[in-house]
């Protein structure tokens, strides 16, 4: 019996084929492990202030860029984890390699984690270094520090690959290799390493799993940021979902949303200025059909009819909004979070190219454009700062992106023309839900179906705080319970954050 249980518990000889196999578990792993790490923290910088789904909304629309954003960063991710299992391999072989150019990989990742943005919501690591707008500060839009992470981490590769090559040689100038392959004493490394894996991948999980994108994924919705509102509204009525088709009647009414603010001559304003130029933006929309006609002669005339704000005109807005929010003069402007030196760096400056300048930045709060009374900026402020939208975690008043201002501008409208701060903060919802129908109309479907408040009845200030108009907290709150509960039919379309 003695003999038998001594024999049971001694571990089995490998063979030649088995050391084969557990090589390349064992080197597999390193390389799938430190790729999971760094898809991990690409995510986590990712995170601080947007998410995938704004990527998508975002870009998805631009191949040339989309498509280039999405293959460097996976071939980066595939780079780093075939780095670190040929790393491992060549010190176990032939000792450690020279860290000068193995240096590359480092540096490659951090530039890589830099470039994980969404280049209009900005990057809180590269704001950390001075670049404020993030990856709205480069030509490319960041593209280009793809590019160089990718580069830095194929060089080591090739560097290595050749070394080994040349380490083959078998003279005597070369260096005596080691036994490379898996040994007994690799059985505990091995074993962390799988741990690693599934330790990383369930953390990964739990925090992707929140991602709008993947919520949508979930519910069988294809994000598709080239269809418009109202093409979003027509798949949702052919569901056979009562409540979700409830809800975008009520997010996104037909007959569109009856405005309390009109456009005045703040438009005319902004053209006499130069903030506008007449001939850039009919060359816009003429290659995208033309105005709508309630807007025809909005550069040419003053509009007094309040606004109908519908799904078909809801972008039209934005570019007509955006630059009186950016030029008009407010003293709190001043506080500004773009104003400094970053000012010319930011989506809603660098990407307002529709004036007589060429880059919108020297347009910041420079023309009295709508006169506020103090009481109606100090309005105007106090609600920008508690007001968010739900392409990234900033407020209003920090008007880093094209929507923020159109909203910073809608409000100094409606203070201008005596709106008090509850139908304010009604119009500012109203505005951001025809601009962001798909975050709204999940929000609406939140709040009856958790707690069981109709939309109409719903506290604009509440919706608009950080819970539910930012990324961060839209996610947390609202995306995942819809998610959980299935509320969300299968549809098609959802309207981006571009113009």
């Amino acid at each position: 019996m003695d003999i038998i249980a001594t024999t049971e518990s001694t571990p089995r000889a490998l063979n030649a084929q088995d050391i084969k196999a557990l090589t390349r578990l064992f080197y597999g792993s390193i390389g799938v492990v430190a790729s999971l790490a760094l898809a991990f923290v690409f995510y986590w910088s990712l995170r601080l202030n947007s998410s995938i789904a704004s990527i998508i909304q975002n870009t998805a629309g631009v191949p040339l860029y989309f498509w280039p954003y999405v293959l460097l960063t996976a071939g980066t991710i595939v780079l780093f984890g075939a780095n670190a299992a040929l790393f491992t391999y060549r010190w176990r072989k032939y000792g450690p390699p020279k860290l000068t150019w193995q240096g590359g990989t480092g540096i490659g990742s951090l530039v890589g984690v830099a470039a994980s943005a969404c280049p209009v919501c900005g990057s809180v690591i590269l704001s950390a270094i001075g670049i404020t707008a993030g990856l709205a500060a480069f030509p490319l839009q960041g593209l280009e520090l793809k590019v160089l992470s990718f580069a830095l981490l194929a060089l080591p590769i090739w560097l290595t690959t050749r070394e080994l090559r040349r380490f083959a040689c078998g003279t005597e100038a070369c260096p005596v290799p080691r036994d490379a392959s898996f040994k007994e004493t690799d059985r505990r490394w091995l074993l962390l390493l799988l741990a690693a894996m599934v330790s990383l991948l369930v953390l990964g999980w739990n925090m992707l799993k929140d991602d709008p994108a993947v919520a949508r994924l979930f519910t069988r919705r294809i994000l598709n940021p080239n269809d418009n509102q109202l093409q979003d509204a027509r798949a949702a009525a052919a569901t056979s979902n009562p409540l979700f088709e409830e809800v975008v009647k009520k997010v996104l009414p037909e007959q569109g949303f009856p405005s309390k603010i009109r456009l005045g001559d703040s438009v005319l304003r902004l053209v006499e200025h130069g903030v506008i130029d007449g001939a850039k933006f009919e060359a816009l929309y003429k290659d995208r059909g033309g105005l709508p006609q309630e807007l025809k002669t909005v550069l040419d005339e003053p509009s007094e009819k309040p606004i109908l704000l519908t799904r078909e005109n809801a972008n039209y807005h934005v570019n007509l909004l955006w630059p009186l929010g950016l030029a008009n003069f407010m003293p709190t402007n001043r506080d500004s979070p773009i104003a400094g030196d970053k000012l010319f760096n930011f989506a809603s400056t660098g990407g307002w190219n529709l004036g007589k300048e060429e880059n919108g930045g020297t347009y910041f709060n420079k023309f009295s454009i709508v006169p506020l009374t103090p009481e109606q900026e100090a309005l105007v402020t106090r609600i920008a700062q508690n007001s968010y939208r739900p392409c990234c975690n900033n407020s209003t008043f920090f008007q880093d992106c094209n929507h923020g201002s159109a909203l910073l501008g809608l409000l100094q409208l409606g203070a201008s023309q005596g709106l008090t701060e509850d139908e304010l903060y009604r119009e500012a919802l109203a505005f951001n839900a025809f601009w962001f129908p798909h975050n709204y109309i999940q929000t609406a479907l939140y709040f009856k179906a958790v707690k069981s408040i109709y939309w109409e009845d719903v506290d604009p200030k509440i919706v608009l705080g950080k819970d539910y108009s930012t990324i961060s907290g839209w996610s947390e709150t609202v995306a995942k319970e819809v998610a959980s509960r299935g509320l969300v039919p299968q549809t098609q379309g959802d309207a981006g954050c571009g113009v």
